[in-house]
């Protein structure tokens, strides 16, 4: 077992026992808890999600038949823009976070962030910034140039919406950055005695790289976005090509942020498989420094690869071949994690509950993700695909069948944690089959409709692309019914569900060995880190005996 010495709190305020529960009305304020705001970042990007998902079938209802005849082309460019925004912004990135707040200071054993009222602040920004964006689509002058909103176009139409767009995606950003500030500190000054950064779960590893990707590329949106905002309502012409402006050096700054916020998605979701996959195979996870310092080079490499958004944009060939090379490269690191991923479940005693297949759909459909991004990385194939369906099927195999599997993952997994109830398998098992059965459905036709080149961002269409594009459409009905059984396991089961206990998947990591919930500052005294399943630099034997005895004393306790 882990072995861990507790010490006793030096002092502690009368009125603030760490036993104390919370109460529901927590949270709904303004609480510096990290567990509570985890919540109230998970439960509103959900809804945000929900929101997000209605503007999606409402495009895909529309794109059922060739002609316009379901929302008018104006309204389809503003729901499909709000769309984007909605799930980049206000779904993954801060899905991501809520994670975050909720598991680095139980796994590195601290009592709570770095910054305490600084991470309330950082949620605090979310739900008026939400509210704004989709009131931008209701002022009669909506947002309608994509959530890349490139100018010229931005600066023509939608012009009242596009400066609410902008200012919501700046207050977003700042979010961001405020609590990347926390979770670098955090993991950087806070863990507990005993605890090297070898020692130190892999999640941690991933939000590492993840926080220093958002301090870096953020702000280079925010000045995109500022000097935008001067174009658009002061009359400025730093993108205005009527005004001498180079709209092509908004791409270069727009994505600069905006492949990097690929990897600011998806990162923190590689860290929520590299966690659920060696708990639910029974093995220890394979290559951990392999897994931990390939997070470090994506973080890099990263920033390096933004302008193969923008091989049609007359860059010189010599800078495209660059890029071509650097986005391939990235490749690398990213497939080190998908075979270790693969080599740990490998010969394991694979359970199959909710979690662990979530887990598994992660890893099928990034791959596809995966292996499509290398195609679009040739410069004569990106050409070619440029702007078609083939480049919005990549990206939703990368973003939903990634990221979002990935937040399912942690969802199942960490729902004993976060609440001490069980949810149900058979529902969460129906949300999965629904789930990898519309995501496929949904995005698999549109390689093909790109390679027999359907543009996006299109109301209407020829009729040799209807039959694939009504099968699209059903599938995203799928994915819209998918969400009821988890919206019924949630709900039903942290009302009424079965006691989960405080380690109901006999985990080894630190966050496992407190209660479910854990109380107020965590643990009842300071955790020291001696040796154990912590380490992962010991001995396959070492790791596989310490799994056998938390398994063996679980099964005593209980």
């Amino acid at each position: 077992m882990t072995e861990t010495q507790l010490e006793n709190p030096a002092s502690k305020p009368p009125e603030h026992s760490p036993h104390e529960e919370r109460k529901w009305t927590d949270y709904f304020t303004f609480n510096t808890d990290h567990k509570v705001i985890a919540v109230q970042y998970l439960v509103t990007t959900f809804i945000f999600y929900c929101i997000g998902g209605v503007l999606a079938d409402l495009v895909r209802t529309e794109l059922r038949t060739p002609s316009s005849d379901f929302v008018s082309p104006e309204l389809y460019n503003a729901l499909f823009t709000l769309h984007a925004t909605i799930m980049i912004f206000l779904w993954i990135v801060p899905a991501g976070a809520g994670f975050a707040n909720f598991l680095i200071p139980l796994m590195i054993g601290a009592k709570d962030m770095a910054f305490p009222k600084l991470n309330a602040l950082a949620f605090w920004i979310v739900p008026p910034a939400g509210l704004l964006l989709i009131a931008s689509l209701i002022v009669g002058d909506a947002p309608d140039a994509g959530w890349t909103s490139y100018p010229p176009l931005s600066l023509v139409t939608g012009q009242v919406g596009e400066a609410i767009w902008i200012m919501s995606v700046l207050l977003l950003g700042t979010s961001s950055i405020l609590g990347a500030i926390n979770f670098l500190v955090t993991i950087i000054k806070m863990r507990t005695p005993g605890m090297t950064f070898n020692k130190m779960p892999l999640f941690c590893w991933e939000m590492l790289s993840t926080s220093a990707l958002v301090l870096v590329s953020t702000p280079v949106l925010a000045g995109a976005l500022i000097l935008l905002s001067f174009d658009l309502i002061a009359g400025t012409a730093f993108f205005n090509p009527t005004g001498g402006g180079d709209p092509v050096v908004y791409q270069h700054m727009f994505w600069f942020y905006s492949h990097p916020a690929v990897y600011i998605m998806i990162l923190p979701f590689f860290g929520v498989i590299s966690e659920v996959i060696p708990v639910h195979s029974r093995k220890p996870i394979f290559g951990y420094q392999a897994i931990a310092y390939s997070s470090m080079a994506i973080s890099f490499l990263g920033l390096i690869v933004w302008a193969h958004h923008m091989f049609t944009s007359g860059i010189p060939d010599w800078l495209r071949m660059f890029f071509m090379i650097a986005t391939m490269i990235i490749a690398v690191p990213t497939g080190i994690k998908i075979f270790s991923w693969l080599a740990t479940m490998w010969g394991g005693k694979i359970r199959l509950n909710s979690a662990m297949l979530f887990a598994m759909g992660f890893v099928g459909t990034f791959v596809i993700g995966g292996v499509s991004g290398v195609m679009l990385a040739s410069v004569p194939f990106d050409i070619h695909v440029h702007d078609t369906y083939f480049v919005v099927a990549h990206l939703h195999y990368v973003l939903f069948g990634g990221a979002v599997l990935g937040i399912f993952a942690g969802y199942y997994h960490w729902f004993p944690k976060i609440t001490g109830k069980m949810l149900n398998e058979f529902w969460g098992k129906l949300h999965f089959a629904l789930t990898i059965v519309g995501l496929n459905m949904t995005f698999l036709p549109m390689h093909k409709l790109g390679l027999m080149g359907m543009n996006r961002r299109i109301a209407q269409y020829d009729t040799q692309f209807t039959d694939l594009n009504q099968i699209c459409t059903y599938g995203s009905y799928i994915l819209a019914i998918s969400t009821f059984p988890f919206i019924i396991n949630v709900i039903w089961n942290w009302m009424f569900g079965a006691k989960a206990g405080d380690n109901p998947w006999q985990a080894l990591t630190l966050e496992w060995m407190t209660t479910s919930p854990p109380s107020i500052e965590n643990f009842e005294g300071q955790p020291i880190l001696k040796t154990g399943p912590y380490d992962y630099g010991m001995e396959q034997e070492e790791q596989n005996t310490a799994i056998a005895d938390a398994e063996t004393a679980v099964g005593a306790s209980s």
